[in-house]
């Protein structure tokens, strides 16, 4: 019998990503690295520094997606190898290499299978501390708003609110979808609006200040203060996705001052 050399394990991981599996056709990727610590870092600061965060995490999840790519190329070509999978005997039963399958294009196979898995358990854990630092930003940039808000309620003059008389609605609510996330707070139609969240008749312009505060809320919880049959009464509304269109689930008109 012929002697039959094995590649060894130094020729295996030098093979390119050229190699084609002769039963498959399937290309076989060369392993890619990890990224690097620096991509996913999270920048510090406001609105642009959460925007360049959630890239980081996109850029992430594309490069896993990757990675699993690849990893299932590699598979596919040891299930063309008789499926031989990753610790199928690559020897007979007389102990001699097998002839029914590329020896070599199995060995390389396995190994960019083991290579590529220890990237994407990398990857997997970088993914996970960029999400609890997202997390952990947008927690607190909601206790600096609430305590912001707090602050601007306690630099109110005394007695400010009763010399301005009773709080002017600025809207109305003409209509309100069943099963929206207006309906759920409570929100009826011909409800006047007094409050929406930071908005009130001393500021509000147009809609479009109403709906800047819907985008900048979504997922938290707004106070909405309505007169509804001349009396006040108070809401709490989160703006979310939900079957219908929009945030909110309703519509305001303003009201003619």
């Amino acid at each position: 019998m012929a002697a039959v050399f094995w590649p060894t394990a130094g020729a295996v991981a030098s093979v390119s990503s050229g190699v084609r599996s002769r039963v498959t056709g399937v290309r076989v990727p060369r392993p890619s690295s990890t990224m690097s610590d620096d991509g996913a870092r999270l920048s510090e600061g406001s609105s642009e520094a959460r925007a360049a965060a959630v890239s980081d995490i996109q850029e992430l999840m594309r490069r896993k997606e990757e990675i699993e790519a690849q990893i299932k190329a590699n598979y596919d070509v040891l299930e063309g190898q008789k499926d031989v999978g990753m610790d199928e005997p690559l020897v007979d039963c007389e102990g001699y290499p097998r002839a029914d399958v590329d020896l070599y294009q199995v060995r390389t196979a396995r190994h960019n299978i083991i290579c590529l898995q220890n990237d994407h358990k990398a990857l997997m854990k970088q993914v996970e501390e960029a999400l609890h630092q997202l997390h952990a930003r947008d927690k607190e940039k909601q206790a600096r708003d609430l305590a912001e808000a707090h602050r601007e309620a306690l630099s109110r003059r005394p007695g400010q609110d009763e010399s301005q008389g009773p709080p002017q609605a600025f809207a109305r609510v003409n209509s309100v979808s069943v099963g929206s996330p207006a309906s759920f707070a409570g929100l009826q139609v011909d409800d006047e609006i007094v409050e929406f969240g930071s908005v009130n008749a001393q500021n509000f312009q147009s809609l479009q200040n109403v709906g800047s505060v819907v985008q900048h809320s979504q997922g938290r919880p707004l106070n909405v203060t309505v007169i509804r049959r001349g009396e006040r009464q108070q809401l709490r509304l989160v703006p979310t996705r939900w079957a219908g269109k929009g945030l909110l689930g309703c519509n305001i008109v303003p009201l003619q001052r």
